[in-house]
């Protein structure tokens, strides 16, 4: 996801698309580069992705963050990045890579579903408001750009299945962009709160076991209805995740979550 302000024009110097611009792709096995593009990747994962991703592989939140990615922060980052561990294999395939193609095709990663689109937010700061934009970047050697299939934005999303994909993680976004400032104080990016912040985002099997059989409850109050399906739906806990993670950093209040009194 990348970030773009409108008062700062050195933002603005590649071209984007709007949901109806129009592109021209079609990715199939017939293609002489076909799965070129899922080996040596810097492959990023949000939070919804480790989700759909764990639930495919049938194993709680901490295993596949011990098993399968790399964190790392990045210089002048305040939050860490989570990105797919490559296999040691030749050319370092995606390790959910079969000889037919995509092995988690259904919950494949939302990078991987936009490809060859990517999706930004694009932000006003003066009216406080947000949009999402697009880049067409398929790689040099990706043939698909030469099909004779034409898109736009909107009806390559509808085709990809990739409509919750996007909405997460431009909810993701939102939250991601208070992590401008640092917000861990002495503490750094390893401490106390940033551990808090990365299990609400990213473990989520330990966040709902944080939420339901701590003290959470007894201080703070959720609405029934959410909370409810917060037991067993893991995108409606992500949601209160991303709403503490608001709350417990910044102190902004939010309908999801209020202190009790």
């Amino acid at each position: 996801m990348k970030y773009i302000d409108l008062e700062n024009q050195k933002d603005l110097n590649q071209p984007t698309l709007d949901e109806n611009s129009l592109f021209s792709f079609r990715c199939h096995p017939g293609i002489s580069c076909f799965n070129h593009c899922c080996h040596h990747l810097n492959l990023f994962l949000y939070p919804y992705d480790v989700i759909r991703l764990k639930n495919r592989l049938g194993i709680p939140s901490n295993e596949f963050l011990d098993r399968h990615v790399d964190v790392v922060i990045r210089e002048g980052s305040f939050f860490p990045d989570v990105l797919l561990t490559m296999s040691e294999a030749v050319n370092h395939p995606c390790p959910l890579l079969t000889e037919t193609g995509c092995g988690v095709y259904e919950d494949r990663p939302d990078a991987c579903r936009m490809f060859p689109l990517e999706q930004g937010m694009m932000y006003e700061t003066a009216s406080k408001t947000s949009r999402p934009v697009y880049f067409f970047r398929p790689p040099e050697f990706c043939m698909g750009r030469h099909e004779n299939s034409t898109w736009s934005p909107r009806s390559w999303i509808q085709d990809q299945c990739a409509k919750m994909h996007n909405d997460m993680t431009i909810r993701w976004s939102e939250v991601l962009r208070l992590f401008q400032e640092n917000p861990w104080g002495n503490e750094g990016p390893e401490g106390p709160k940033a551990k808090m912040a990365f299990m609400a985002a990213y473990n989520i099997d330990e966040f709902r076991n944080f939420i339901f059989n701590s003290s959470f409850l007894k201080r703070y109050k959720i609405p029934s209805s959410a909370l409810n399906r917060a037991r067993t739906d893991d995108a409606e806990l992500l949601h209160i995740g991303f709403a503490w993670i608001k709350r417990f950093l910044w102190d902004i209040s939010t309908p999801l979550i209020q202190p009790k009194r």
